[in-house]
């Protein structure tokens, strides 16, 4: 029996690194899509001698030929379509303000037991550094309360931001959102209520930028962009999950 064993290797970390999320409680499309594709692809490597003469038998017949073309046809169009979202999400990934003319938009992220998760700390983290530089700045935290929520996570955020030395005054709270689209929309409402610069600073996870960035340019939003840091082992899970939300929103948004 043929095997591919570097590439079957490379696929088998590939899929460990997917499901290494499911550890904190973490399964949403993209680890799912991820482990999927490199769990087959790694049958697939294992039992080369026999993937291979299945697939040579079915070529030799005009409907097994149809289907390996659609297949592969699909497989290459996914794989440019993934790139080239990809290119986009790296070039939206960082674009810093040029002065203090903006107004922070801290986008929300999951509460646990009252305090900012993993990936809610690393977007404060980032808020909290450019805050302090830039005093001048106000910032609006959004994010309203899930039912698995005991407060808003604009109202952690805040909190955290104002323990950590940021003057409340400079905090405004949007606690009504559910997703990033509201995020935007009732934080651009209160921006324009309170007479704050209309030009936004975008604070998320580099991978959420580019589709953050789409739907603020919708929503005659200029938004700038700073990345908060995500964990290694988490970003193929995020980034693919975007592969996947920025094609949706351009399809249905």
């Amino acid at each position: 029996m043929e095997i591919k064993v570097i590439p079957a290797l490379l696929c088998l970390a590939l899929f460990l690194i997917f499901a290494m999320p499911l550890g904190v409680g973490i399964i949403n499309l993209g680890n799912c899509a991820g482990m999927g594709i490199c769990g087959m692809l790694t049958l697939i490597f294992i039992f080369w001698g026999r993937f291979s003469s299945f697939a040579g038998r079915c070529w030799e017949k005009p409907l097994g030929k149809v289907i390996l073309s659609l297949i592969s046809a699909f497989a290459v169009i996914g794989v440019i379509i993934a790139v080239v979202i990809s290119i986009f999400m790296i070039r939206a990934s960082d674009n810093p303000p040029k002065d203090e003319n903006t107004t922070v938009v801290v986008l929300g992220c999951k509460v646990k037991d009252g305090a900012p998760s993993l990936m809610l700390r690393r977007r404060l983290d980032a808020a909290y550094e450019y805050l302090s530089q830039h005093e001048g700045v106000f910032a609006v935290v959004s994010g309203g309360k899930g039912d698995d929520e005991v407060i808003s996570e604009a109202q952690c955020m805040k909190a955290w931001l104002v323990e950590k030395g940021i003057a409340p005054e400079r905090i405004y709270m949007e606690d009504r959102s559910v997703n990033t689209e509201e995020n935007l929309r009732f934080s651009k409402e209160i921006i324009s209520a309170e007479g704050l610069p209309d030009k936004i600073t975008l604070i998320t996870d580099s991978y959420h930028q580019l589709r953050a960035e789409m739907i603020a340019e919708k929503q005659d939003i200029k938004a700038y962009n700073i990345s908060g840091y995500t964990s290694w082992y988490l970003v193929p899970t995020y980034w693919v999950r975007e592969w996947f939300g920025v094609v949706y929103y351009k399809i249905f948004g």
